[in-house]
């Protein structure tokens, strides 16, 4: 199958670390704070039960996260949750002191001052860091990767960030993020984690626990597979630790699923030799929030220990979720996901219904007592690819 490859995790349980940071206690923190915020409500978990009769498993459950805020996206929990963080300590306060409206409030701003948050995104994340700062009366500056989407930047610019497309891929735009903020007395608001930058990323992690945390309590069942899609591994790795938490010795299988053309969780649990494995050049893929190619440390430590799969996806599985889920099975709800957020989804899909996938299917478990979870983590954030994919057919396996 071009493109697509999968391996197996499989000395996972020799490499189990500390995943305290993403206990239910900690998750049961971040929704706290999230529910301040009165845009706050749990977002859909959606069943889609004829869809999973059809393709031969119990159950597929799907998390929404296209109702977030109304944002369209899950990123801006991070974004809120490890700016909330940073100025606590800045003003001596706990996270658990700490409310939309305290942070918000002219006593909290009259201690910090003014300043600036700079990040580097492909848009979701920008547009939540922007959104954070613009409701605290701070400044946000943003770096998007070439190829990022005009909707995209223009949705970060109406929350008053200044943001720009630059001639560089993501990783670069994360060094220059970086490199700013050294020069400016920024402060650097990235999910990607690197050696004495720690905080802020687990914080963002942290803040993704809340889709974990909502999960808990709305899925009926303990699902017996967990389908995540991977950028540099934050969501991924917050996600896996909060639910090996949660399931102790009874984990789901947790699989991991990155474009192909920005494999880099892939190809270092392939070469499996210790280091981090990283993907260079343009990275161009229609899962343009998933075009990384530098893993979080943090998330990597997670993944390593507790995943037990990575998969590598063609374009046209992204575009099969998006259409699956726009159209499903008579008497499921349909799902507007964006390309990113329908990755998971739409290798899992194909594992099911591709007979020449039938080897990988087998060797997951995937079978009629399994029960799926899969995180859309996004809406049609570019309507147009949106459009052009669901409507007119882009990206289908007979391209690639």
């Amino acid at each position: 199958m071009k493109n697509f490859d999968m391996v197996m995790n499989i000395k996972a349980a020799d490499r189990r670390g500390d995943i305290s940071s993403f206990s239910v206690a900690e998750a049961a923190k971040a929704r706290a704070f999230h529910s301040t915020f009165p845009v706050y409500q749990k977002t859909p978990l959606v069943s889609l039960e004829k869809l999973a009769e059809k393709m031969g498993v119990k159950n597929i459950y799907l998390k929404d996260e296209s109702y977030r805020f109304g944002l369209n996206a899950f990123k801006v929990l991070g974004a809120s949750y490890a700016i909330a963080n940073e100025i606590g300590g800045r003003i001596g306060a706990d996270i658990t002191d700490l409310s939309a409206e305290r942070i918000l409030s002219a006593e909290t701003k009259e201690k910090l001052g003014d300043i600036t948050f700079v990040t580097a995104t492909d848009g979701n994340h920008g547009r939540g860091v922007a959104w954070t700062a613009n409701k605290l009366g701070q400044k946000a500056v943003v770096y998007m990767p070439k190829g990022s989407a005009a909707e995209r930047l223009e949705n970060i610019r109406a929350e008053g960030a200044d943001a720009d497309i630059m001639d560089m891929n993501y990783d670069d735009a994360v060094r220059l993020a970086q490199k700013m903020a050294e020069e400016k007395g920024w402060i650097v608001v990235q999910d990607t984690a690197w050696e004495g930058y720690e905080n802020i990323p687990r914080w963002i992690m942290q803040g993704y626990t809340t889709m974990g945390h909502e999960i808990m309590e709305q899925i009926p069942v303990k699902p017996t597979h967990i389908f995540l899609q991977a950028g540099v591994g934050s969501m991924a790795g917050a996600m896996t630790g909060f639910f090996s938490n949660l399931y102790g010795d009874e984990k789901p299988t947790i699989v991991i699923v990155e474009p192909a053309k920005a494999d880099c969780l892939y190809q270092t649990a392939k070469a499996d030799d210790g280091t981090l494995h990283i993907v260079t050049g343009d990275m161009h893929t229609i899962m343009a929030g998933l075009a990384c190619g530098e893993p979080c440390t943090i998330g990597w430590d997670v993944l390593k220990g507790y995943a037990d799969a990575f998969i590598r996806c063609p374009e046209y599985m992204a575009a099969d979720g998006m259409r699956i889920l726009a159209a499903p099975v008579k008497g499921d709800t349909p799902v507007i996901a964006g390309e990113s957020g329908a990755a998971a989804f739409g290798a899992m899909a194909n594992l099911l219904q591709d007979g020449e996938l039938a080897e990988y299917k087998k060797l997951l478990k995937l079978d009629e007592n399994s029960c799926v979870l899969c995180i859309s983590t996004e809406g049609d954030t570019d309507q147009e690819n949106y459009q052009n994919v669901v409507w007119g057919g882009k990206y289908s396996k007979f391209e690639e």
